[in-house]
């Protein structure tokens, strides 16, 4: 069993900022890749930013020197910092991560739940 958990949304004026956490916890045996998604109202998922192996990071143009995502060393924990908040970037935020399990051995991917971001203007 893996547990993919985010926190750290809320409700935020246009121009401020936050910072979001996501905790993976259970059989792993290695993280290969991490990834922030959002889904704004009526709209698709999309990726917000990435954290690939190699500690390689890719963002959506959307968010290119506004957002910064991380990852705490030792510990699978993985942060969206998020400044110079807009209107737009409004939506429910996802963590997704591709691991490695113990039992059985294989690759998959697992979402959280999601946590709310609302940009008021």
């Amino acid at each position: 069993q893996v547990q993919v958990v985010e926190s750290g949304g809320d409700s935020v004026q246009a121009g401020g900022s936050l910072r979001l956490s996501c905790a993976v916890s259970g059989s792993i045996l290695s993280i290969k890749d991490m990834g922030w998604y959002r889904q704004a109202p009526g709209k698709q998922r999309e990726l917000v930013a990435a954290l690939r192996s190699g500690d390689n990071t890719d963002y959506a143009d959307s968010v290119k020197g506004r957002f910064t995502v991380s990852r705490e060393k030792g510990k699978n924990t993985m942060y969206l910092q998020m400044n110079s908040l807009k209107y737009e970037d409004t939506g429910v935020y996802y963590c997704k991560v591709m691991v490695v399990t113990s039992s059985p051995v294989r690759r998959a991917d697992y979402w959280g739940q999601g946590t709310q971001v609302t940009v008021s203007s």
